[in-house]
């Protein structure tokens, strides 16, 4: 397994990838959890939680200021039983505003406040990761992982690095299949999409010219 950390990590990853074909491109992925456990953090702190009372938040896109952080497929334990988040926050515009902004800016503001980057919060996504890539996912939760888009269902153009979530067993990701997108979605979506389709071309661009 290959991970790939340093920016811009997605096209990063699929350039080491297209540049090492004896590796199957399975086995490369990207860092999209630091974004998730940020975005499971920020609903935790918004209902009082802690983070592992959250599960099944989702990065979709690239590691970048376009990423689309989406709870609607999350669950929240409150007072063990397990409910939705939009459910829980009970703020819709919250969830669809300041919430992904937060999530998509915590980067930017964490080496803004510290003049540092958020180095121990990587390190530790880095972990969770390989952990999951070691070890699986728990049964009836899933993560999200920058991996290469070929045979999605989720109308993702092939050959990118995109973001999904995904479930883990014997060492190998799977697609989350058949998750209800709405149209707020899938415009997030494509946007993330678009820009990492047009980062792949800057980035071929170079590697023709060397």
């Amino acid at each position: 397994m290959v991970v790939v950390v340093g920016n811009p990590a997605n096209t990063n990853c699929l350039t080491a990838s297209k540049m090492a074909p004896s590796i199957p491109k399975e086995n490369f992925s990207c860092l999209t959890r630091l974004d998730h456990n940020r975005a499971k953090s920020q609903i935790a702190i918004r209902l009082g939680l802690t983070s592992n009372d959250v599960k099944n938040v989702i990065i979709w896109g690239n590691h970048s200021s376009t990423q689309y952080p989406d709870v609607n497929h999350a669950k929240v334990n409150m007072q063990g039983k397990e409910v939705g988040v939009y459910e829980a926050v009970k703020d819709d515009s919250w969830l669809k505003g300041d919430f992904i902004s937060t999530v998509q800016q915590r980067g930017a503001a964490v080496i803004k406040a510290r003049k540092l980057s958020s180095a121990m919060s990587a390190a530790k996504a880095i972990c969770d990761h390989v952990r999951d890539i070691w070890f699986g996912t728990p049964e009836g939760e899933f993560v999200s992982m920058g991996v290469i888009s070929d045979g999605n269902s989720y109308g993702i153009p092939d050959d990118l690095l995109y973001s999904f979530p995904v479930v883990i067993k014997n060492k190998s990701w799977k697609f989350v299949e058949g998750l209800p997108i709405n149209d707020f979605s899938r415009e997030k979506m494509d946007l993330t999409a678009k820009e990492l389709s047009e980062e792949k071309e800057t980035a071929f661009e170079f590697l023709t010219i060397a």
